[in-house]
Order: structure tokens, then C-alpha cells, then sequence
């Protein structure tokens, strides 16, 4: 007999994406398992009730309900605090979602423990090379929006000077710096370089620096790749870089762990006046000194002349597009938890190479991803996955 998969509908500011599309349904129904969405969950995503129903999902209106009867629940971000009581619902059960647990409200993780529940992280799931597949997509889509959101708060209605990235003629070139040679970095890279801006990009791996450069050359040509510099970072280039910045995409990533932060209130201060801030790190707890969260209702404020965009669920923007992308990564792991069960699917990535269960960030009343625990000083509730499984 199969698995109960529920699927919720986001309640998020503005979190216009859905866990499961409608295909994603389909897959796991024709395998033997019973899927129950929420009603209207997948509308802000443009999937209608009736393409759920049509793929055989079951329609369900309370997410208490949906709470109690699911094995696993599928979602996209993390529980706020509103769903909380739903986790009183879900004792040993499993959540399948973006957590960001070093970045948000420790309540959520000491939640997480108290009932038991298995918090499968989307962002810490490792592929077979140890790269980050459920976090890649959206990596992507945030790069670019980093780009659109810094081009619309350049303009003169929101700082007071107006400055555009692209290039105009007989007009300085704006300056985009990026903070952070990862996969947001290099798709933010991409996109203010096409757009005719002079961009920097800064990263401390000189091999990731030196690769950097052949990405961008061979995307942009060399026409656009003439406006393009790779540099490795230290304090005296990262200074100067920040300094001389129109707008600033803070992307540093460590798997799991807060965001270290590494723009520092003396950089921000350096900066010149109307310049945007982007901190894509907001989700780990933002690597720029001022960065914190806002929304798509309000996504900006303001400190000493500099206009700050941090939103925490920024391609929910995008919905659609997001939704596909992300059900398609997340989808494989899923099918694979609900044909084996989510203890067998841990026990056989062990005994291989190990890289589905670095997604496992909670289990048995445990933190079992450590620098969670470091970081929200719960040391004493930390215990090594393996020996969970024994």
C-alpha cells in the first residue's frame, strides 16, 4: 500500500508557488500512492482544482486535516509560525521543503524537535558530485531577478538619483558587483553583463575564479566579456569593489550554515549614495551588515542613503516558472521516498554515497545537520545521522 502525500498552499507573503504540479501528481498516483492537495494551492502558479482532480488528487480544504492523514508534506518554504500548530499534528512524520533553519526563527527548529518530525531540507540535499540539485533552480531564477530588482530600485522614484544598468549612449556604465561566485553570482553575472552594465564579480576560490572566467567569456562573447572582471577576493579587492558599487548582490553560500557576514557595516557606509543592495543571502541570514527580510509587499527600506532589496521568497515572484523548475528537481526524491519509505531512502543513501541524507536536518528529536546546530546554539540536541539508523 502507498504513502499519503499532501501538498499545502503557501501562506507566505506573496508565495505564489506550489510543492506539486499537477504531472508531479500524476507519477506519484500512478505508482500507488494518494495525494491530497489543498484547494486552490496551485492557483497563484496558474494549476487549477480541476488539472489536480484530473492527475488523481484528492481536494481537501483544512490543512489540519491534511496534516494528520499525510506521511509526508510536501511544500515549498519553511513553516511560519502561523502553521505551527500544524507540526503538533505531524508527530514522526516527514516535511519536505526549503527549512533555511540557520536563518530563521529557532521556534521552527525546537518544533521540529518536539514532535519528531523528519525535515527533509530542499537546500541541503547533495547530488552524486555533492552539488546542490533542489537549490540550483532557484539559484537560477534569483540570480536574474537579483538583476531586474536592482535595475528598478536604481531608478530615481526610489533612491532619488536614477541610474540605469544598461548602457545608453555617451553615459557611464553602472556598476553591478557581486558578492559570491556561486551559482547565483555567476547567473546575476550573466544577466548585468547582457544588459550592457559593468559588472565584478568576487570570489575567495581562485579555481572557481579562474573557472568563472571561461563561462563568461564563452556566454557573453568577447564584446560583453570586455566589461566582465573575475577577481579573488580579499579584504583590499573586496573594499574597493563594494566602494565603487551601483548596485551590490550579496550571493555567498555555505551549504546549510548562516550566511557569513562578509560586506561589513564600514563597506556599506563606503558605498555611494542611492546605491541598491540585493542580498540574494537573506533565506541563510544575509551576508551584508543591515541585510533583513522583507517581502514582496514591502520589499525595500533604507539605511544611510542606501536603498536595501532582501526579500526572502524571491521567486515566488516568477511562480510559474519557479513551481516547474522546482517540482522537477524535488520530484525524483520524492517519488524515491514515497516507493521505498523515507527511513529505507535514508539507509540506502548512507550505505551509498550519502548525499540524499545531507538533506535530512531533523530526525527523531534531533538536529542531524551540524552547523544547524552550531548556529542556532543547539549543540546538546545534535546527533550524527548514522547513528539514528542504528
Amino acid at each position: 500500500m502507498g504513502l499519503i502525500i499532501a501538498c499545502l498552499k503557501e501562506v507566505k507573503n506573496n508565495e505564489n508557488r506550489v510543492g506539486l504540479t499537477p504531472k508531479g501528481v500524476k507519477e506519484l498516483v500512478d505508482r500507488g500512492h494518494k495525494v491530497i492537495v489543498q484547494t486552490s494551492a496551485g492557483e497563484g502558479s496558474g494549476f487549477m482544482n480541476e488539472e489536480y482532480t484530473d492527475a488523481g488528487a484528492e481536494l481537501m480544504d483544512s490543512p489540519e486535516e491534511m496534516a494528520q492523514a499525510c506521511d509526508i508534506l510536501v511544500k515549498v518554504k519553511e513553516p511560519i509560525p502561523a502553521e505551527y500548530p500544524l507540526l503538533d499534528l505531524m508527530k514522526g512524520k516527514t516535511i519536505y521543503t526549503y527549512f533555511h533553519l540557520s536563518g530563521v526563527d529557532k521556534n521552527l527548529t525546537l518544533k521540529l524537535l518536539e514532535n519528531q518530525i523528519t525535515a527533509v531540507a530542499y537546500e541541503t540535499v547533495q547530488d552524486e558530485s555533492g552539488k546542490l540539485p533542489l537549490l540550483a533552480p532557484m539559484s537560477e531564477i534569483a540570480g536574474v531577478l537579483a538583476v531586474q530588482y536592482g535595475a528598478q530600485y536604481l531608478q530615481k522614484k526610489y533612491n532619488g538619483y536614477g541610474v540605469t544598468l544598461g548602457v545608453i549612449r555617451n553615459t557611464d556604465k553602472a556598476h553591478t558587483v557581486i558578492v559570491g561566485g556561486g551559482f547565483v553570482g555567476e547567473i546575476s553575472a550573466k544577466t548585468a553583463a547582457g544588459m550592457g552594465g559593468r559588472v565584478t564579480i568576487l570570489d575567495i576560490n581562485p579555481d572557481r575564479v579562474e573557472e568563472l572566467k571561461g563561462i563568461l567569456r564563452d556566454w557573453l562573447g568577447e564584446n560583453l566579456y570586455q566589461n566582465v572582471e573575475v577577481k579573488v577576493s580579499d579584504a583590499e579587492v573586496l573594499a574597493e569593489a563594494v566602494k565603487d558599487a551601483d548596485l551590490l548582490i550579496g550571493g555567498v553560500l555555505v551549504p546549510g550554515a548562516r550566511a557569513p557576514k562578509v560586506v561589513t557595516e564600514e563597506h556599506v557606509k563606503s558605498m555611494k549614495k542611492g546605491a541598491v543592495i540585493v542580498d540574494v543571502a537573506i533565506d541563510q541570514g544575509g551576508c551584508v551588515w543591515g541585510s533583513k527580510a522583507t517581502t514582496h509587499d514591502e520589499p525595500i527600506f533604507e539605511i544611510d542613503g542606501k536603498v536595501f532589496c532582501c526579500v526572502a521568497n524571491m521567486p515566488g515572484q516568477v511562480s510559474r516558472q519557479s513551481t516547474q523548475a522546482l517540482t522537477s528537481a524535488t520530484l525524483p526524491y520524492l517519488l524515491k521516498m514515497a516507493d521505498s519509505g523515507v527511513i529505507e531512502s535514508i539507509k540506502t543513501s548512507l550505505g551509498a554515497d550519502g548525499r540524499f541524507a545531507q538533506g535530512i536536518n531533523t530526525m527523531r528529536g534531533k538536529i542531524t545537520y551540524k552547523s544547524v546546530a552550531e548556529d542556532l546554539e543547539l549543540t546538546d540536541q545534535y546527533a550524527e545521522l548514522g547513528t539514528m539508523m542504528e
